[in-house]
This record gives structure tokens, sequence and C-alpha cells, in this order.
């Protein structure tokens, strides 16, 4: 038994049981990787994978008992490499983050930077994807840490910390009377912005699941003319006039948007919390606690380290 065997498994999986993919991903041929498969097969006394001809369909009963052992081991090998490296060379090393586009763009810039002036050996990779392709890559060990606001907490497996609460702001062209309204003094109300076509972020991203619950609490219709993940095209969309937009407060810069107006909108919408998340059971190198305390400042080691420790399903509030 070796980790060849264990990897070509757990890609397999991984890519849909198709073998052509799992060679490439590991960078070897489609018949090494049968190879490993039958030889591990051999040794455990068990099939792993269904099969039709040479093509393989699923996991067997038995191989879907095995995975999550050979997941484990593969863990605790990465574990054992993280360990080993953190005292070989202690400021050397790949941070890879996972991060929504919204964190990416507008939350992150700042910590990367000063990250990088402390830290100039360490090669940053930032993947950006949904929340729940942020989940994934870390449960999956593509990355160190996941940076998302929306579904993080809904896996078991995923630690996640609270980094600082956000809220939502109404964006408009300087010459909508919402814009004049309020200059006006007259408060924004959600009945009034529902009279207006609306463009704002797709479900499951940025704290749409709050826009819609403060509508439905209401009994309020409202439309959604177009939906985005990238709060700059929102933007754009709002100065060719086809709706009103809601973003995230922090992607509104004054110094920057000067065709618009934002408009505060927290009375309107539940805040919202960004959390950082990390595979339960993993081994952080010392610059991956440093990152996260560069980012959340609240997020001390020994406060990172109770997390770790702690059972799952515990919740943790700024």
């Amino acid at each position: 038994m070796n980790f060849q065997q264990l990897r070509s498994v757990r890609e397999t999986v991984r890519q849909g049981f198709n073998l052509t993919l799992v060679a490439q991903a590991l960078h070897t041929s489609q018949p090494g990787i049968s190879r490993q498969i039958k030889e591990l097969e051999e040794e455990l006394g068990v099939e792993l994978f269904t099969r039709s001809g040479r093509r393989l369909l699923g996991l067997t009963p038995p191989g879907a008992t095995i995975l999550p052992i050979i997941e484990r081991l593969l863990h605790e090998a990465d574990n054992l490499r993280s360990a080993g490296a953190d005292f070989s060379q202690a400021d050397r090393g790949l941070l890879t983050v996972a991060a929504t586009h919204t964190q990416a763009r507008y939350a992150l810039p700042g910590a990367v930077r000063d990250f990088r002036d402390t830290h100039p050996h360490v090669s940053f990779h930032l993947q950006q994807g949904s929340a729940r392709q942020v989940a994934q890559q870390v449960l999956g060990g593509q990355a160190d840490l996941g940076i998302a606001t929306e579904a993080l907490a809904d896996y078991p497996d995923l630690v996640t910390l609270p980094c600082y609460r956000w809220t939502h702001v109404v964006v408009v062209d300087r010459g909508h009377p919402l814009a004049q309204e309020a200059a006006a003094g007259q408060a924004l109300t959600l009945r009034r912005l529902a009279q207006f076509p609306l463009i704002t972020y797709e479900g499951g991203t940025t704290g749409r699941g709050h826009i819609d619950e403060a509508f439905g609490r209401e009994g309020l219709s409202f439309d959604v003319v177009l939906s985005a993940m990238d709060a700059d095209v929102i933007k754009t969309y709002v100065e060719l006039g086809i709706g009103v937009g809601v973003i995230a407060s922090m992607a509104f810069d004054a110094a920057r948007d000067t065709h618009l107006v934002a408009l505060d909108a927290r009375h309107l919408f539940a805040t919202n919390t960004t959390r950082v998340a990390i595979k339960r059971g993993a081994y952080l190198r010392g610059y991956v606690f440093d990152f996260i305390r560069t980012f959340a400042p609240t997020l001390t080691r020994e406060v990172v380290d109770r997390a770790l420790a702690s059972p799952p399903g515990a919740s943790f509030d700024l």
C-alpha cells in the first residue's frame, strides 16, 4: 500500500470516476491509475469501484466505507509534511486562500499587502469562487483557508470563525428619485425600494439571503432584473439606468464611484458576518495563523487553536 494508490482512489471519486481527468490531475497515465487502483484492491481483498468493462461507475459498499479512511490518511500525510516544513523552513512556503469575489476584491487586499510585507518568502495564492466552492476547496485540501459570508457554517467538517460584520447599501445615480428623496431627508423604506427594478447579488452570495428575507417579512414582491456575483458589474448596470443596486457597503468607494450615490440600508437588511473557514483537524503552519490575525486581529493563535479543538457544531461570535 502506498500514497500514490490512495491518491488515485481519492482523485477518481473527485473527478466523477473519469480516469482521463484523474490522470491529468495526477500528471500520470490512465493505465497507471488503473494499475494503482487494482493493486490496492488486491491488497485489501475487496473491489472499491463498480465497473462496466473498463469504465468505473461508482463506489462499491466497501469502497464507500474505505474512502473516508483514505481521506484521513492523506489528510494526515499533508499535516505531517506541513509540520516538518514548519520547523525546517518556518518563513517559506505557500499560502492558498479561497474567497468569494467580494472578499477578494474589497476585504483582502490590505491584509495581503501587510502579510507580504512581513512574510516576503511566502507565496500567496488566491482562488475565487462562490461560497460553496470556497467551502469545497478547503474541505478538499486545495486551500488552507476559506473566506466568505454565506454557507461556510453549513459544513460540520469546517471550523468557522467570525471576522467582521458588514451591511448593504443601495446605490443609484445622482439624479435618481431615491437620491433626491434622501437629500430631502426622507428615510428609505422597503416599500419604496420595491417600486424600482433591482440589481443585486446572485442567490447564495454576499448576503443575498438577507435581502430576500427582508422583503419576505414585509410581504412585498420585488423585481430583480439582473443579478451578478461582482459588485462592480452591478454598479456598471446601475450607471446605465437599468435598475437600483443593492451591494455590500465595502464595495462602494465614493472616490471612484463618482457617478453614484450610496444610501444607507442597514435599517432595511440584516447585518452580515464574514467568516474564515479551516478544515477540522488541519495542521496550520505558523504563517497561516499570522495571516488570519492580519485579516482579523481578534483571531489570535490562541483563539484559533481553541476553535480547532472544539467539538463539531460549536459556534463562535464576534
